[in-house]
């Protein structure tokens, strides 16, 4: 029978909170303040990051959705590349991408094709979307015997740079062709990381293959920062987990640590942002703080 209770699962931590200025996080540093972003006085051109790591189930896509929206949310213009043949930042946004004739494969495959035509708004102001599905899985084997096969991706957004303050690429969980573009394309990388042990063993190859990338293909590309995400802080692992990253890779971790909450999956099945679907849960507040950083960072304008 039930009590009318409501009683914290393992997936949704009891308290879920973001520690103020001063106080000493989970990545066992004093928390900044990251100050609310002055709003611009022009768009462009856009700073283009790839969401990126090999292991799947991190969260890339729910970072990539609701970093955008947060960063709209503060008068940013933001366009997310869905890059993944699974479709999912294109369903998580309310895009039925099995319907769509055209897609971001067709932008790499085909002559003849504008990417403004490709382009979606979403329900959310500021956020565009260039969706995917499965066609994109094809696109590695077709794209292996084109010249410059890994500068397709940047030749397809040159014409959009500067109507967009923030280009987020949604990449699939593979060092691929596809992932080896959207690198060449971007300015930066954000690695999202699960906390857990087995989740870290990738990053270092990840990372390897980032420096390979700036040595022979994009050398102004650079690591914006490390997320720690899936994080519970009831659990001495995913502590451990945290303090381990921040030992190997220091300030390229981010303050902001994103906390798992089943608000997330409830999110994502209403095709939303978290900042909309439920803009006084700390989840929201968590990403709103994300953003804050990397503009405080400077890896976003």
């Amino acid at each position: 029978m039930s009590t009318g209770v409501h009683r914290p699962t393992s997936e949704e931590p009891e308290l879920i909170h973001l520690e103020g200025p001063g106080t000493v996080g989970p990545t066992a540093r004093p928390m900044p303040d990251f100050p609310t972003p002055a709003p611009l006085a022009s768009h462009g051109p856009a700073r283009v990051i790839a969401m990126c790591n090999q292991k799947g189930g991190v969260g890339k896509t729910t970072t990539t959705i609701n970093l955008g929206a947060a960063l709209a949310e503060v008068g940013r213009r933001v366009l997310l590349v869905d890059f993944d043949p699974q479709g999912a930042l294109s369903v998580g946004l309310g895009v039925r991408p099995n319907d769509l004739d055209v897609t971001i494969y067709n932008l790499l495959t085909e002559r003849g094709h504008d990417i403004r035509d490709v382009i979606q708004q979403t329900r959310t102001p500021g956020l565009d979307l260039v969706p995917a599905n499965i066609d994109l899985s094809a696109a590695e084997v077709q794209l292996v015997g084109e010249v410059a096969r890994e500068q397709i991706l940047a030749r397809v957004l040159r014409p959009v740079i500067d109507d967009y303050d923030v280009i987020m690429i949604d990449c699939q969980p593979s060092l691929g062709l596809l992932t080896v573009n959207a690198l060449t394309a971007a300015h930066g990388v954000i690695i999202p990381l699960e906390c857990e042990f087995f989740a870290m063993r990738g990053v270092a190859l990840l990372v390897e293959t980032i420096e390979k990338i700036t040595d022979r293909l994009n050398p102004a590309l650079q690591i914006d920062g490390i997320l720690a995400t899936m994080y519970d802080g009831r659990t001495l692992h995913s502590r451990e987990v945290v303090r381990s990253v921040v030992d190997h890779f220091g300030d390229q971790v981010f303050h902001t640590v994103i906390s798992r909450t089943v608000k997330f999956p409830d999110a994502t099945l209403a095709a939303e942002p978290i900042t909309t679907y439920a803009p006084g849960h700390a989840a929201a507040a968590a990403y709103r703080q994300l953003a804050r950083e990397l503009i405080a960072r400077g890896a976003a304008a």
